[in-house]
């Protein structure tokens, strides 16, 4: 199979019972892809495409997104145990790639699960080094997130997380709320809450970084905020087996063709 190849849905199901959806797309070395926040598995369809020229890639949706099932209460723990999950459906071990929010969940798999990670490529996890310079806390923006999304108010709790977890310019957030794609942020916005739990306070977690054993690679782009190149040469320093890479002429959004074949070359070893 290469990487124009039609994609496979497939499902497994993870410890406490809940269906998670995947596409598996190539065929050798297992790749696993973890999304980011306020997006499904779609979004990393261009990496997989690219990456399933020289892998099996298994890009699966984060639960309560896309096919993906889900199961009150939320834990960080569930969704490790949801990539350990899909990591068992590639035969027990994989290469791990995180994005974003996801980067994050990703390095906290990845120091959780050992051995059965045996690399791992982080694309610009929004930790921020400066204490001044952070979103609300995850505590702060659960309160805001359980009134908004309790009294039905999902288009708010988009928002809410544009403006003021993503901090986009006033004028976008308008803009956005206008656009043909917005219905699908309201339909993804009840994991908000997911994300902003995994972030925390956006501080480095120095301490997990440290219990990271496989080699890992931490990317960010040169066209993007200095804060994301700063965060990911900091979090590349703290694990033990890091290296960080600059991508110049890249932002958050990085071009899947561009970055595609520098985690492949990672990944190959």
């Amino acid at each position: 199979m290469n990487a124009n190849a039609t994609s496979t849905l497939q499902h497994v199901t993870s410890k406490d019972g809940t269906k998670i959806a995947y596409d598996r797309l190539g065929d050798g070395p297992p790749v696993v892809l973890v999304c980011g926040g306020s997006v499904d598995r779609m979004s990393n369809a261009g990496l997989a495409a690219v990456l399933a020229s020289d892998f099996s890639v298994f890009n699966f949706d984060r639960r309560g997104r896309g096919d993906s099932g889900d199961k009150p209460p939320y834990a960080v723990e569930r969704e490790i145990e949801d990539i350990d999950a899909v990591v068992d459906a590639a035969g027990g071990s994989a290469c791990l790639y995180g994005t974003s929010s996801g980067a994050a969940l990703a390095l906290e798999a990845a120091a959780r699960l050992g051995g059965r990670i045996i690399r791992l490529a982080l694309w610009e996890p929004p930790y921020i080094l400066d204490p001044a310079a952070r979103p609300p806390v995850a505590s702060e923006q659960l309160k805001v997130y359980d009134e908004l999304l309790s009294t039905g108010r999902r288009g708010d709790a988009a928002e809410y997380f544009m403006a003021k977890v993503v901090r986009m310019p006033a004028d976008f957030v308008a803009f956005a709320r206008s656009q043909p794609w917005w219905p699908a942020q309201e339909a993804i916005a009840h994991t908000l809450p997911y994300d902003a739990t995994i972030m925390g306070d956006y501080s480095l977690p120095t301490n997990v970084a440290a219990r990271v054993k496989a080699p890992t690679l931490v990317l960010a782009g040169g066209a993007d905020f200095p804060f994301m190149l700063e965060t990911a040469e900091a979090l590349a320093k703290a694990i033990p087996g890091g290296t960080y890479r600059r991508l110049e002429g890249q932002g958050h959004n990085v071009d899947m063709a561009v970055l595609g074949p520098v985690v492949a070359e990672f990944f190959r070893g």
